[in-house]
C-alpha cells in the first residue's frame, strides 16, 4: 500500500504539471496572436481622425510608415499594439466630414518579417540620427522569445509523452528543465517588452489627452511565466523524489 501511495502522489503531481503546462501554452499562443500588449486610449478620436483621418489611414497603411508616422496614428486614433499587428480605430463612413458620432472601425495592419528586424533609430523616423541598439535588440529578442519559448514546451511534451510510453520517470527532470527555460523565456519577452515601450515613450512621449496602458495579452503572457516554473517544479520534484524512493526501497528490499 505504501508504493500504491507513493504512486499516487506522483500520478497527482504529474498531472497538475501537464495540466499547468497545457494551460500556460494556450496563454503564450493567444498572448502571440492577439493584439492588445499595448492601448491607447485617446479622449478625442472622432474628431482628430475627421480632420485628418484620410491621411492618417494612408500613411498607417503604407509600406514605408516608419516607426514615427504609425506610432503617431495610435496615438492620435485609439491604437493597439501586438507582437505581430498594429491597429487603429477609424470612423467606418468613408466621408471624414461626416459628423463625429459615426460608427468607428478597427482596423489592422500585420508588421512584416523585414519589419520585426528592422533598426530602431536614435531618434524614431530619422534614418540619419543612427541606430538605437538597445530598441534594435529588445524588439528582435520580443520576437523571437515567445516562440522559443513555444518549442521548449512542446519538445518538454514530447520528451513527457516518450516517458509515458516507457514507464520511465527519468525524463521527466528534462521536461521540467524544458519548462524552466520556457518561463526564463517568456520572463525575458515580458521585460523585452517593458523596457522597449518606456524606450519609446521617452523618444515619442505620449501626447496630454492620451492614456497608454499595458493590454490583456500582455497579462497573459505575464501569467504564463509563473505556471510554466510552477510545471517545471512539480516535474522535477515528482522525479526527484521517485528516484530517491525507489533506491531506498530497492535498499530495504535487498535487507
Amino acid at each position: 500500500s505504501e508504493g500504491a501511495m507513493m504512486d499516487n502522489r506522483f500520478a497527482t503531481a504529474l498531472v497538475i504539471a501537464c495540466v499547468l503546462s497545457l494551460i500556460s501554452t494556450i496563454y503564450m499562443a493567444a498572448s502571440i496572436g492577439t493584439d492588445f500588449w499595448y492601448e491607447y486610449h485617446t479622449l478625442s478620436p472622432a474628431e482628430n481622425v475627421s480632420e485628418a483621418g484620410r491621411s492618417i489611414w494612408e500613411e498607417f497603411v503604407s509600406k514605408d510608415a516608419d516607426e514615427k508616422t504609425y506610432t503617431d496614428a495610435l496615438f492620435r486614433c485609439n491604437g493597439t499594439v501586438g507582437l505581430w499587428r498594429r491597429c487603429i480605430t477609424v470612423p467606418k463612413n468613408s466621408h471624414w466630414y461626416s459628423p463625429p458620432e459615426t460608427d468607428m472601425t478597427t482596423n489592422c495592419i500585420s508588421f512584416s518579417l523585414s519589419d520585426q528586424f528592422v533598426e530602431k533609430y536614435i531618434e524614431p523616423g530619422n534614418h540619419n540620427s543612427g541606430t538605437d541598439l538597445n530598441r534594435t535588440y529588445l524588439w528582435r529578442l520580443q520576437f523571437l522569445l515567445p516562440f522559443v519559448s513555444i518549442g521548449l514546451m512542446c519538445f518538454g511534451a514530447l520528451i513527457g509523452l516518450c516517458a509515458c510510453a516507457c514507464r520511465s520517470l527519468y525524463p521527466a527532470i528534462a521536461t521540467g528543465v524544458l519548462h524552466f527555460l520556457a518561463g526564463l523565456c517568456t520572463l525575458g519577452l515580458v521585460g523585452c517588452y517593458v523596457a522597449g515601450i518606456e524606450l519609446l515613450h521617452r523618444k515619442l512621449p505620449l501626447p496630454e489627452d492620451v492614456k497608454g496602458e499595458f493590454g490583456w495579452s500582455f497579462c497573459l503572457a505575464c501569467v504564463s511565466a509563473p505556471l510554466q516554473f510552477m510545471a517545471a517544479a512539480l516535474f522535477i520534484w515528482a522525479a526527484r523524489t521517485n528516484r530517491k524512493e525507489f533506491t531506498l526501497l530497492k535498499a530495504y528490499r535487498v535487507a
